[in-house]
C-alpha cells in the first residue's frame, strides 16, 4: 500500500503537465481552425494535414491513458504482493508462538480493518524491541501523510476492500491474545490461559526475569504457580473446610453449570475434622498417619476427605470447563477483600475476582497466655490441635516421650484424653487431663453427670487433675513444668492445648464486615448474608437463629448445615437459617452424646435415664445405620415407650443408671437445649421439640418419644 501511494506520488505531476498540455493543444487547435475554417476545402477536414492538431492530441492521449493503465495495472499487482506477503509473514509468526515463547518479540497488535493493509514488511521490523508493542502499531499510521490529493481516496479505498478481506480472520486470531498481554500488563496477575497462543502471548511482554525460565522449567515450577490461579471465579469460597465444601455440592446440585474455586491456606483437600480426635486414635493401621483411613465404629472403612482428588477440577482448567465444576486452590490465604470492586487479594499478591463469595474461614485454636508467655521451649513442646499435620505431629509425640498433659475438659480435650488414655495401655505414656472445672465436661453437662463421665475417663486409663487453674509453665531439666494457682506442680514431656476456638475474623476489617462482640464471628442475617455478594458460614458465622436468637456454633453438623444453606441463597434460594443443627462427641466406642440447642451447665436440667444395653453404644449406632456420621444418619422415627422416671439429681455412686437417657436444657420452663446420652438417631425428634417452643409440665411424657426404655 505504501508503494502504490509513492508510485501515485511520482505519476501525479506527469498526469497533471500531461492534461495541462493536452488542455492547451486542444484550444489553440480550435482557435485555428476556427479562423481557417472557411479557408479550408471540406475534403481536407477529413485528413487534416492543415493544421497538424489531431495526431498531437491523438498523442498525447494515447500517453495519458497509458500512464494511467500503467499506473492501475502496477499499483493492482504491488497491493496484491503485500497482500500475500502479509498473510505468509501473519502465519509464519502464528506458528512460531505455537511452537516456542517468543523471547525479545511481542506480538504485533493488529490495526482495525482500515489499516489492516498498512501493516506489511515495514511494520514487522518495529516491533522487535520488547515493549514497543503501542509503537510499532503505530507507525504506519504516522507514515500516512496528512494532506492526500482528491484523487487518491477511489484508488485507497479500492486496496483495502481486496486486501481486507483475506486479512479479517487473522485479525480475529490475533485480537484474543492481545486482550490477555494488555489486561496482564494492568494487573499484573500471571493467569493460566486455555489456549496455546495466549500462553505465548504471556510469556512475551513479561519482565527480563522470566524469559529465561524455559531452560529450567523444574527448578521454575514454584514461580509458575500463579499461572494457575483464575483471575475469575463466579462463586469463590474462602476456607477448605467442612462448610465451603457443603456449599460447593449445594451450588452445584442447583445450578449444575456452576464454576466454584474454594482457596485454602491448608495443603489439603477439604475433609472432616471430627475423626482427627475420634476414630483414627483407634485405627490398627501402623500407616494411619499416611493413609488418612479409618475404621468406624460399624467398622467400615472410608478416608476423612470427602471426595478424591478425581473429583475436582484443577484450578488452570477451571474457567474453560464446559460443565463447571469445583476447583481447590490449597496453600493460599486470602489477606485482603475489595467488597467493591468484588475481588480478594492473595499473600503471593494475585488478585481474584468473583461474582458471589462464601467466607469459610472457620476458627484457630486458642491458646494460654502463660504458654505464649513462656518462651520457645515451651513453645515447641506445646500443640494446638486443629489440623491434620497437628495429628501427625501429636501422634509421633505420642510414640517418643513418656508424658503427654491435655489442658482442657471439653469436648476435644476429653476426647484426646480418651483416646491417648487407651494408647497408654499399650506403650505405657503416661496421660494427664487438667481442667478448671470439678469434673469432664462441666460447662456442658449437669454436675452428677460430669462426674460419672469423668469416672469413665479415668478408667480410659488417664490421670485426672480437676479444679486446676494453670498459673505457669517453665521448661527445666528437659521436662515441662506446669504450676498451678493452688500450689500443685506437674511435669510432663508435651502439652497438648484444648481451650477452646478463636473464630477467624481477619478479613473482618479490610471487608469492612461487623464482627459481634458477644459471641465473636461474622455477623450476618438469618439468611447467612454479610453483605451483597457475601455470605459466612460454619464456625466463623454468629448469625441470628430464629427461634433461640443470635448464636455462633463451632461443630460439623452446623458447618454442614449452614454451608448448604449458604450455598443455595448464593444460588438465589433466599433461605432463612431455621434448622437446629446437632452436635456429638464420643469417649471411645462405648460412650457417646448427641445435642441440640442451647447445652449449658448454668441452666436448670431434668434428666431422665435408663438402663444401658449392648445397643446403647456409639459402635452399635453406626452398626445400625451404616454410617459414622451421625449427623448424616438422622432419622424421623417416633415411638411411644412407657413412662420413664425423673432424677433430678442422682447420686453417682449408681453409675448404671445414666448408662442412657435424656438430658433437658430449660430457660424460661421452656426447652431450649437437649442431650441424648448413649441414645442415638432420634435427633429430629429433639429438633422438633426445640422448634415448638412449648412449655411441658411433665417431661417424662416428653422422654418417652426417645424410647429410652426400649431393650
Amino acid at each position: 500500500m505504501l508503494k502504490c501511494r509513492a508510485l501515485w506520488r511520482k505519476l501525479a505531476p506527469l498526469t497533471r503537465s500531461a492534461s495541462t498540455v493536452c488542455r492547451h493543444n486542444v484550444k489553440s487547435t480550435a482557435l485555428k481552425n476556427g479562423r481557417t475554417q472557411v479557408l479550408v476545402p471540406a475534403a481536407h477536414m477529413s485528413t487534416g494535414p492543415a493544421g497538424g492538431g489531431g495526431n498531437e492530441n491523438a498523442i498525447y492521449v494515447m500517453l495519458v491513458g497509458a500512464a494511467c493503465l500503467g499506473g492501475g495495472a502496477y499499483a493492482y499487482m504491488t497491493v496484491k504482493g503485500d497482500s500475500k506477503r502479509y498473510e505468509e509473514r501473519i502465519l509464519e509468526i502464528s506458528s512460531r508462538s505455537s511452537k516456542q515463547a517468543p523471547e525479545s518479540q511481542p506480538l504485533v497488535s493488529p490495526e482495525p480493518e482500515e489499516e489492516a493493509a498498512d501493516t506489511s514488511e515495514e511494520s514487522i521490523p518495529a516491533a522487535e524491541p520488547p515493549g514497543e508493542t503501542e509503537s510499532a502499531s503505530a507507525e504506519p499510521v504516522a507514515e500516512i501523510p496528512p494532506e492526500a490529493t482528491e484523487e487518491a481516496p477511489p484508488v485507497v479505498e479500492e486496496v483495502v476492500a481486496e486486501s481486507s478481506a483475506p486479512t479479517e480472520p487473522q485479525a480475529e486470531v490475533l485480537e484474543a491474545p492481545l486482550t490477555a498481554v494488555e489486561s496482564a500488563a494492568e494487573e499484573l496477575v500471571t493467569e493460566a490461559p486455555p489456549p496455546a497462543e495466549p500462553e505465548a502471548v504471556q510469556e512475551a511482554p513479561a519482565e527480563p526475569a522470566v524469559e529465561s525460565p524455559p531452560e529450567a522449567e523444574p527448578a521454575a515450577a514454584p514461580e509458575s504457580a500463579p499461572l494457575t490461579i483464575p483471575s475469575h471465579a463466579p462463586y469463590l469460597l474462602i476456607g477448605g473446610g467442612t462448610a465451603s465444601f457443603a456449599a460447593a455440592r449445594s451450588i452445584r446440585a442447583r445450578d449444575p453449570g456452576a464454576k466454584v474455586l474454594i482457596v485454602t491456606d491448608e495443603p489439603d483437600l477439604p475433609y472432616m475434622r471430627p475423626p482427627l480426635s475420634k476414630e483414627l486414635w483407634f485405627s490398627d493401621d501402623p500407616s494411619v498417619t499416611e493413609t488418612l483411613r479409618f475404621k468406624q465404629w460399624n467398622g467400615k472403612e472410608r478416608s476423612i476427605f470427602f471426595q478424591p482428588s478425581s473429583f475436582y477440577v484443577k484450578p488452570e482448567e477451571l474457567t474453560s470447563a464446559e460443565n463447571g465444576g469445583v476447583a481447590v486452590l490449597t496453600g493460599k490465604k486470602v489477606i485482603q477483600m475489595d467488597v467493591r470492586g468484588n475481588k480478594v487479594k492473595l499473600d503471593d499478591d494475585t488478585e481474584i475476582s468473583y461474582d458471589k463469595c462464601l467466607i469459610a474461614t472457620g476458627g484457630v485454636p486458642r491458646n494460654l497466655q502463660v504458654i505464649e508467655k513462656a518462651g520457645d521451649e515451651v513453645m515447641k513442646r506445646t500443640t494446638l490441635f486443629r489440623k491434620i499435620e497437628d495429628f501427625k505431629s501429636l501422634d509421633s509425640v505420642s510414640r517418643n516421650v513418656k508424658s503427654i498433659t491435655i489442658i482442657g475438659g471439653g469436648f476435644l480435650g476429653s476426647e484426646l484424653a480418651c483416646a491417648l488414655g487407651r494408647r497408654s495401655s499399650e506403650t505405657g505414656l503416661e496421660v494427664i487431663q487438667m481442667f478448671p472445672e470439678k469434673g469432664n465436661m462441666g460447662k456442658v453437662l449437669p454436675e452428677y453427670l460430669s462426674n460419672w463421665t469423668t469416672e469413665k475417663v479415668k478408667k480410659e486409663g488417664v490421670r485426672i487433675v480437676p479444679e486446676a487453674l494453670v498459673k505457669s509453665v517453665i521448661f527445666k531439666d528437659d521436662k515441662l513444668e506446669i504450676r498451678l494457682k493452688d500450689g500443685r506442680q506437674v511435669k510432663t514431656d508435651h502439652i497438648v492445648a484444648a481451650v477452646g476456638l478463636e473464630p477467624n475474623v481477619d478479613l473482618a476489617k479490610s471487608a469492612g464486615l461487623e464482627v459481634d462482640s458477644d459471641f465473636g464471628g461474622f455477623r450476618v442475617n438469618a439468611e447467612l448474608q454479610a453483605r451483597s455478594n457475601i455470605w459466612v458460614a460454619g464456625d466463623a458465622a454468629c448469625f441470628y437463629d430464629i427461634r433461640l436468637g443470635r448464636r455462633r456454633v463451632e461443630h460439623h453438623d452446623h458447618a454442614v448445615v449452614s454451608g448448604r444453606l449458604a450455598g443455595e441463597n448464593m444460588t438465589g434460594a433466599s433461605k432463612p437459617y431455621w434448622h437446629q443443627s446437632m452436635f456429638w462427641s464420643d469417649l471411645g466406642p462405648d460412650v457417646g452424646y448427641e445435642a441440640i440447642g442451647i447445652v449449658d451447665s448454668s441452666l436448670p436440667t431434668v434428666g431422665v435415664f435408663a438402663k444401658a444395653t449392648s445397643k446403647d453404644t456409639p459402635k452399635a449406632a453406626t452398626e445400625q445405620s451404616g454410617t459414622g456420621i451421625r449427623s448424616e444418619s438422622e432419622t424421623e422415627a417416633t415411638a411411644i415407650s412407657p413412662v420413664a422416671s425423673s432424677t433430678s439429681a442422682p447420686i453417682v455412686e449408681h453409675k448404671d443408671e445414666y448408662g442412657k437417657g435424656v438430658i433437658f436444657y430449660l430457660r424460661d420452663k421452656v426447652v431450649v437445649g437437649i442431650i441424648l446420652w448413649n441414645v442415638f438417631n432420634r435427633m429430629p425428634i429433639a429438633r422438633k421439640i426445640i422448634k415448638d417452643g412449648e412449655e411441658h409440665a411433665d417431661l417424662n411424657e416428653v422422654a418417652k418419644l426417645f424410647n429410652i426404655h426400649e431393650d
